[in-house]
């Protein structure tokens, strides 16, 4: 019986594993945390990166059809001289065509 521990023995012995084991499981806590947040930080950064081409693209299709939109105009202008200043302007001269008696 000599070679057999003490309880005060066996006591102490219990008590540095299980704070060993408190130490240990504060380690693999830190480790998840970092990893969770490393985790939670490429999350972020990829839906920010998700959110910036979006707005990219609804930029350039805004810019586009401000484009279009001044295109149209100019169209529209080109038809509104063609369509309505030309015949007033031959009617103008065949008026006076015919009152000079030409």
């Amino acid at each position: 019986m000599a070679d057999e521990p003490t309880i005060g023995e066996v006591v102490r012995r219990l008590e540095d594993v299980r704070q060993d084991l408190k130490e240990d499981i504060h380690g693999v806590v830190a480790l998840v945390n970092q990893k969770v947040d490393g985790e939670i930080l490429r999350l972020g950064q990829q839906a920010q990166d998700e959110r910036h081409t979006a707005l990219v693209d609804r930029v350039a299709k805004l810019e586009q059809q401000a484009a279009e939109r001044e295109r149209q105009r100019i169209a529209d202008r080109r038809l509104i001289f063609f369509s309505l200043v030309v015949p007033v302007l031959l009617l103008a001269i065949q008026l006076y065509n015919a009152n000079r008696g030409a």
